[in-house]
């Protein structure tokens, strides 16, 4: 049995131009180092996490939204049970770093 060790990625929705992602995870798990090709809206719905972006740890809690510019290396660490909308251009990619 395979298990989960990153934070799972859904698509919602798609629009003509944007396009709704839910990311959800359990305490602990990590989404590694990444960027979007296009700026993304964190929106953080439950729980929280710590956002390393541009050398700097950002504490991410319900209620927060955060803009991720395109192209920025950022990785995310679940402080607690988490949930967030991802909200960016139909177009965009995640890309995950080697």
């Amino acid at each position: 049995m395979k298990t989960i060790d990153t934070p799972e990625l859904v698509k919602l929705k798609t629009g003509v131009f944007l396009k709704v992602l839910q990311v959800t995870g359990k305490e602990g798990l990590e989404m590694p180092l990444h960027y979007s090709t296009e700026e993304a809206v964190v929106i953080v719905q439950e729980g929280s996490s710590l956002l390393k972006i541009d050398k700097k740890e950002h504490l991410l809690q319900a209620g927060n939204s955060f803009i991720i510019p395109a192209g920025q290396h950022h990785s995310l660490l679940l402080k607690q049970d988490f949930k967030a909308l991802v909200i960016m251009p139909e177009k965009s990619n995640i890309e995950f770093v080697k």
